[in-house]
């Protein structure tokens, strides 16, 4: 899976109604494209209102008539969306592999796939399945346009966060097995990976109670494991608030290289791959002094 980038218009397509669809779908700086995105919001929104209200037993023994027929109207309208994004890209494989595009695409499976297998209520992997279309709320992070900023941080912070990781793994698996032997069954603590869980609650500071040491050696072990755990609880905050300052500070490079004026209206500080004034939708010059 990989992430997706801007997407481009098929050539071949250049025209006509796919022409305006991509325009209406993939830019959000004019008002057609702001009204397909608010509607798009408001149905995703009342969809997981939708499955949520289906959760609860009471109202699905009253009204499931009603929320089955509300969720086909949901999933049929998504689905739609889907294949209306395929079909206007420039390469429907790669945006179908990317990361909305599987978002995309488990949004709206688990309904088909319910057809597939009668009686799949009763089992728990379907319901599960069914869970997953609460993925459409991740959808929401498309609509809104600091999104990006946030995604490129973290995705350049991924290395860094994976080797902290790592280390936060290793240790966990040391702190276990050594309270297996220390601790023992007798305590609770029975097993490694029961050992583990416990190494865990320990070092973010949740502290359950139901695994406590009862040995001085244990104890010790444990007060140590509190104090790496409340230094290494802010790494990961500090390696994307770095990453995200570094974001923050191209996005600022990018909107100074790029005072187009509206011609209608006058507003500058467009972004630089804008076609239309994000204030009253006319058309912007060609940028003369654009950054990549």
């Amino acid at each position: 899976m990989r992430p997706l980038s801007a997407p481009q218009l098929n050539p071949a397509r250049d025209t006509g109604w796919r022409r305006r669809w991509f325009d209406i779908i993939y830019r959000h700086d004019t008002p057609a494209s702001r009204n397909f995105d608010l509607l798009l919001v408001c149905a995703i929104l009342l969809s997981v209102i939708t499955v949520m209200l289906d959760s609860d037993p009471s109202i699905h023994a009253r009204w499931a008539p009603w929320l089955y027929v509300a969720e086909w109207v949901f999933t049929a309208l998504f689905t739609a969306e889907f294949a209306l994004r395929l079909l206007v890209v420039k390469r429907p494989l790669r945006y179908a592999t990317s990361i909305w595009g599987v978002i995309d695409l488990v949004s709206i499976l688990p309904t088909y796939l319910s057809l597939l297998l009668p009686g799949a209520q009763h089992l728990l992997v379907i319901r599960i399945l069914r869970i997953l279309r609460l993925f459409r709320i991740l959808k929401l992070t498309r609509y809104v346009e600091e999104s990006s900023v946030l995604m490129r941080a973290m995705w350049r912070s991924r290395r860094k966060i994976l080797v902290f990781l790592f280390t936060v793994l290793t240790i966990t698996v040391i702190a276990g097995a050594l309270m297996h032997l220390v601790e023992g069954p007798e305590h609770g603590f029975v097993s490694i990976p029961t050992s583990m869980y416990w190494a865990i609650v320990t070092m973010a500071t949740v502290g359950f109670g139901d695994l406590v040491p009862q040995t001085p050696l244990g104890r010790m072990i444990t007060s140590v494991l509190i104090l790496i755990g409340y230094s290494i609880i802010a790494v990961p905050t500090g390696i994307y608030t770095a990453e995200l300052a570094t974001s923050l500070r191209e996005e600022q490079h990018r909107h100074r290289h790029d005072m187009r004026g509206c011609p209608d209206c006058g507003l500058e500080g467009h972004d630089p791959d804008a076609r239309f004034c994000r204030q009253c939708g006319g058309t912007l010059p060609e940028p003369m002094n654009r950054v990549d």
